[in-house]
C-alpha cells in the first residue's frame, strides 16, 4: 500500500471515529467524498472500501440505529492494523465492518445491499467526475458502465464539464461538434 494513502486512511478513519460518536451523517457522507481524491489519484481498492464503508455508515445513521461503539471499535481494530503497517489484518477488519453492517437486522440486509451499491455508484461518479474515465471508475467500485452512466446522467457531471447548462445551450453545443 501506498504511504500516502496508508496515512490518509490512518486519518479518515480517525476522522471517521470522531463523527461517529457525534453521531453526524452529512459529515461522514462528506468525509466519505474525501476517500475518493486518492482513489481517484492511485486508484486502489483500499481507499474504495473505506469510502463505502463510511458512506454506508451515514445511511445507516440517517435511517436506522446502529451500536455505534461498537462499530467504531472496530473501526479502530482495522486502523490498529494500518499503525503496525498489517495491511491485510486491515483489510479483515474492514470486511468485518462491512460484514457487520449487512447483519445488523435481517431485513436492513436488502437495504444495506443496496446503500452499498447505491454508495458505489455515487462514489463511481466522483471518480469520474475527478477525470477517470467511466468505464475505469465503473471497474474500480465493481459496478456495471450501464449503472453508473446512467447515475452520471441524472446528475449532469457530463454537462458541468462542458460548461454548458440549458437545453438550448446543449443543442447549440452538439450541432456545433456534429458539423
Amino acid at each position: 500500500m501506498n504511504t500516502i494513502v496508508r496515512q490518509d486512511l490512518l486519518h479518515i478513519i480517525d476522522r471517521a471515529r470522531e463523527i461517529l460518536q457525534r453521531r453526524d451523517a452529512a459529515q461522514l457522507k462528506e468525509l466519505s467524498n474525501h476517500t475518493i481524491h486518492d482513489a481517484s489519484i492511485f486508484q486502489d481498492e483500499d481507499s474504495v472500501d473505506i469510502a463505502v464503508v463510511i458512506y454506508a455508515l451515514s445511511k445507516l445513521l440517517e435511517r436506522t440505529s446502529i451500536n455505534v461503539l461498537e462499530v467504531e471499535k472496530m473501526l479502530a481494530d482495522a486502523q490498529r492494523g494500518l499503525w503496525m503497517e498489517n495491511i491485510a489484518e486491515y483489510r479483515q477488519g474492514i470486511q468485518r465492518i462491512i460484514k457487520r453492517i449487512t447483519s445488523i437486522d435481517t431485513q436492513l440486509k436488502l437495504y444495506v445491499d443496496e446503500v452499498i451499491g447505491q454508495a458505489q455508484i455515487k462514489k463511481g461518479s466522483k471518480l469520474y467526475d475527478h477525470g477517470i474515465s467511466l468505464a475505469l471508475s465503473a471497474s474500480i467500485f465493481n459496478v456495471s458502465e450501464w449503472e453508473l452512466m446512467n447515475y452520471v446522467g441524472k446528475t449532469h457531471i457530463v454537462d458541468a464539464g462542458l460548461g454548458v447548462s440549458s437545453v438550448k445551450k446543449r443543442l447549440g453545443w452538439c450541432r456545433e461538434l456534429f458539423k
